[in-house]
């Protein structure tokens, strides 16, 4: 991409979005293109169309999504499976009809099957039924996938997708209700601590696997995609390693410093029993992940306590 290019990244108040936006700012890029989803509702075909035509976009890093945990997709299905077509169609939609050079659609591990073969590649998608708890996300992302490969068969549109594993860093969500393991797990363990509680009880078994990236790596592959990959298909983006919850939970509780029991509380449901992401397709493209989960861990806690999210 040309450093003065028109980039439109959406979704840059989010967490991959934000890091993206970072990362391209870092690096010299000059035409950089945000706007708040209260002045363009990305939902509405109308409003999206209108801005990319105004804005005469060359590019696009679609990382615009509803995103939750568990109980959030639980809740509210209709939301997640409504916001994410219509924003995901709407922006595919309106860069065909506004030539955009290229796109890269940001997806998630969660399009595959729910019993998949570990780790996962990519000839696996729709071979098998979906994890339920968050089957609307997934409908909504592998519906992304297929337009765009749709669109690149029958307009000759450069549009590629990205499948990240689970993420997590700077930006992210911390609501204990709704956030994502990682975020949730920092939380319940900073203020067990601060609070001095006895024990720090985890939703499910802790026998579920999970594979984690930091969400700057995951920025890092996005641009490494959309500079070297032009094919029809998604690329699975990961760190190739897997951590039982249990262990997650114990090394979050170390970095914390919460000195007090972890208990499970297994009436709660664990989700897919494991998610692992084949990477070799990622890699032998020439990129791999460079944050160890560790001190990718330990990084986003003290960027937490610096901004007294607290």
């Amino acid at each position: 991409m040309n450093k003065n290019a028109a980039i439109y990244i959406a979704g840059h108040t989010g967490m991959v979005g934000s890091s993206v936006l970072r990362l391209l700012i870092k690096l010299g890029y000059e035409n950089l293109i945000t706007i708040s989803s209260r002045d363009v509702d990305l939902r509405s075909q109308e409003q999206t169309e209108r801005f990319f035509k105004k804005n005469r976009i060359e590019y696009v890093f679609l990382a615009a999504a509803k995103v939750g945990g568990i109980l959030a997709n639980d809740e509210l299905p209709a939301h997640f499976l409504y916001d994410n077509i219509m924003i995901a169609s709407n922006v595919i939609h309106a860069a065909k009809e506004n030539n955009v050079i290229k796109l890269l659609n940001l997806g998630s591990s969660c399009i595959y099957p729910r019993l998949a073969e570990q780790p996962m590649d990519e000839s696996m998608l729709l071979t098998g039924k979906l994890e339920p708890t968050n089957e609307p996300y997934a409908i909504a992302k592998i519906a992304a996938i297929k337009m765009c490969d749709a669109y690149r068969k029958q307009f000759g549109c450069n549009f590629i997708s990205a499948m990240p594993t689970n993420l997590y860093g700077p930006n992210d969500n911390y609501h204990l209700q709704y956030a994502h393991v990682v975020p949730a797990l920092i939380r319940k363990f900073h203020e067990g601590k601060k609070n001095e509680n006895q024990a720090v009880t985890i939703w499910g078994s802790g026998k579920p696997c999970r594979e984690f990236l930091h969400v700057d790596d995951m920025a890092s592959a996005c641009l490494f995609l959309m500079e070297n990959y032009d094919s029809e298909g998604f690329v699975n983006v990961g760190t190739g390693v897997e951590i039982s919850i249990k262990e997650l939970a114990h090394l979050i509780a170390e970095i914390v410093g919460f000195q007090g029991e972890i208990e499970f509380d297994t009436s709660k449901p664990d989700g897919t029993p494991r998610k692992l992401l084949n990477v070799s397709k990622l890699q032998e493209l020439g990129w791999q992940a460079s944050i160890n989960l560790r001190d990718g861990i330990t990084s986003t806690y003290e960027a937490c306590r610096q901004l007294n999210w607290y």
